[in-house]
């Protein structure tokens, strides 16, 4: 690495491979950890908010950019947040510092991509992070890499052109054009997205776990089967999982961007306030999922759910009933009316017929639906809720999952609107469950049980969100709790 601009020389890092060295990464942490601590935690996509951070761990550090004379350097880093009063089991990630077995107290990882300038220009000034103070990293200024158009571009492409870039590995599936001018999308909150010249879309993951993530795995099958409703991954890139598990760390996807699309949640406000109808646009909503749905039973392997797999899904769902009943003191007047919809599934498969159960999308509402301007619907982010552990996410599950969760969606449109409209909500509900019959062959009206339950257990989860991060929103899905206990 070559002296910057000053008289003050830059820090020189693993001069034969851009994998920097466990003693250089832990420097360079350890450089960066004040202004992380700060930084982190007013991130949306940070899922630790709440929790006291007490270290930052590198598991990989990788300079996509070297540091030149005046220009920028830019560091790819996977990074684990060690929190006091973690939930839950951490994903196995070590430290590219400690041997394999100290996975067991590894914290969540995330990816960062940090610019690294010796001053910022003013048109990266929302960008920054902080001046270092100290270490290898002294006296420079460090930001967040994605803002700076230059940076984005260097990022497009090294996703051209397959091959490995110290621990990261880049693939494509097609050609990608180069010289295309990348910009930040603000509107995420689980990850990071930049659009290039309204052609392609990036989405980086934020916080990462080995396994195929389904954001990339269920739209490379469906572009197997031929299905148009999800746009194709052009490329992506990921990381080896440094345990030795063989897995791979999914880090981002590249995908053709839907120019001129709006997202269901926007058609749908737009409608109420305007007084139209939504039926039409709804009906052929229904129709797009069914067709994915499809697709998806035939790219991926289906099970059969039995009588005990069945009672397991409800006793899941009563058991996050009651622990959101402990969090919202107002969902307890209704526990047990809530309970009866799971004790119906519990009971639905009692003469043993079973029912099927696929790869689903998992987090399925009208915002992550698009309508180009042709009148076309597709389907987007298939990662699922990204608070539920990843193997969770990756489960079959019955479709009827999705059919609910869209159903829920109309339902907060028609509340978010003032007068309610309870009878636009149902009139979508309706037609919705139409196109999807129409397209699949199966209603899924025709199992009130099982789409009671689900809606249900989508209910607590909103009541148990809005509780937590949207305190004004609580009336929405404690309007359809009501409903669901049997109260109205």
């Amino acid at each position: 690495m070559s002296k910057a601009a000053s008289t003050r020389t830059t820090p020189r890092l693993a001069a034969a491979s851009p994998a920097v060295s466990p003693a250089d990464a832990r420097a360079l942490v350890s450089s960066l950890t004040p202004l992380l601590h700060d930084w982190l935690p007013r991130q949306r996509w940070f899922a630790g908010k709440g929790r006291q951070i007490t270290g930052f761990v590198p598991v990989t550090v990788t300079e996509l950019l070297p540091m030149n004379a005046g220009g920028p350097w830019l560091l790819h880093l996977l990074v684990r947040v060690e929190q006091r009063g973690a939930s839950g089991p951490p994903p196995s990630i070590p430290s590219s510092s400690t041997p394999a077995p100290a996975a067991a107290s590894a914290g969540d990882c995330y990816q960062l991509l940090l610019g690294i300038r010796e001053t910022l220009p003013p048109y990266l000034a929302s960008a920054l992070i902080g001046h270092v103070a100290e270490g290898p990293l002294a006296g420079l200024t460090a930001y967040e890499g994605l803002h700076d158009p230059r940076l984005a571009e260097l990022l497009l492409e090294r996703l051209g052109s397959a091959g490995a870039q110290g621990p990261l590995r880049f693939d494509r599936a097609g050609p990608v054009p180069v010289g295309l001018t990348g910009r930040l999308l603000g509107a995420e909150q689980s990850n990071s997205s930049l659009v290039y010249g309204d052609a392609f879309i990036l989405k980086i993951l934020r916080r990462v776990f080995p396994g195929p993530h389904p954001d990339l795995e269920l739209p490379l099958a469906l572009a197997a089967e031929g299905c148009e409703r999800v746009p194709a991954p052009v490329a992506w890139f990921e990381a080896g999982d440094p345990s030795g598990s063989g897995e791979s760390l999914t880090l981002g996807v590249l995908q053709p961007y839907l120019r001129g699309s709006q997202d269901g949640w926007q058609l749908a406000l737009a409608a109420l306030a305007d007084g139209r109808d939504f039926t039409l646009e709804a009906r052929a909503l229904g129709r797009a999922t069914a067709e994915v749905h499809t697709a998806l039973a035939d790219a991926l392997p289906t099970v059969t759910l039995g009588r005990s797999q069945t009672a397991q899904l409800a006793s899941q769902m009563a058991d996050r009933l009651d622990l959101a009943a402990q969090a919202v003191p107002s969902l307890r007047p209704y526990v047990s009316g809530l309970r009866t919809a799971f004790a119906a599934l519990a009971g639905l498969d009692e003469a043993g017929r079973g029912r099927p159960a696929q790869r689903v999308h998992g987090d399925l509402h009208l915002g992550q639906a698009l309508r180009t301007p042709d009148g076309r619907w597709s389907l987007i982010d298939f990662e699922g809720e990204p608070a539920r552990p990843l193997a969770e996410r990756r489960r079959p599950q019955p479709p009827v999952r999705d059919v609910a969760g869209m159903l829920r969606s109309f339902d907060y449109a028609a509340r978010s609107h003032e007068p309610w409209r309870p009878d636009w909500a149902e009139r979508c509900r309706a037609a919705y469950c139409e196109g999807y019959a129409a397209a699949s062959g199966v209603d899924p009206r025709a199992e009130p049980e099982l789409l009671r339950a689900y809606e249900t257990d989508k209910a607590v989860y909103e009541v148990l969100y809005e509780a937590r991060h949207r305190p004004d929103w609580l009336p929405v899905p404690m309007a359809a709790i009501r409903r669901l206990a049997g109260e109205v």
